[in-house]
């Protein structure tokens, strides 16, 4: 007989009342609906997870960091859950300004988040996950195509809408 392992859930980490306070502190703060507001919880949950057994540094998306930060607000029950976790604090390190932070930088080190999540027995929401590039580089005007790569092309210069 075969046993597939069920992939843990990072709300599995904290209690069902700690888990309801960080997602509606989200949902206030965010301006966001309840299951994308449970979802980023779970992943901040899993990546914390991840991160105290990891061997090497972590980063998460930007949509996770959410649930990071909101985390850190509780900070009697984060330093507790680092505790229990990882037997020390989870620091968090922001990127500074000078550092890299291109399109490809963040998703290498997203992978490699992902990739530890998954290997430290998580589910992941891949949709999370995804790296979007937040701005625009070099002056080059932001677009945004469809499957043929050309859609919206008149609407994607400012100086012609």
């Amino acid at each position: 007989m075969t046993t597939v392992a069920k992939e843990k859930t990072g709300q599995s980490l904290i209690s069902e009342k700690l888990f309801d306070r960080l997602v509606n502190r989200i949902q206030l703060e965010q301006d966001m609906d309840h299951e994308l507001a449970s979802r980023i919880t779970d992943q901040a949950l899993a990546f914390l997870g991840t991160c105290a057994v990891s061997t090497v540094p972590l980063s998460p998306s930007a949509q996770v960091d959410i649930g990071w930060h909101t985390f850190l607000m509780y900070t009697r029950e984060y330093r507790e859950f680092c505790t229990k976790m990882a037997g020390r604090f989870i620091d968090h390190e922001p990127q500074d300004v000078e550092e890299d932070r291109s399109h490809a930088r963040a998703a290498t080190v997203t992978d490699r988040a992902v990739t530890a999540i998954l290997e430290a027995g998580f589910a992941v929401d891949r949709e999370l996950w995804e790296v979007r590039a937040a701005k625009c580089n070099d002056g080059e005007k932001c677009r945004a195509s469809g499957k043929d790569g050309n859609e919206n092309t008149e609407t994607n210069d400012p100086e012609k809408r």
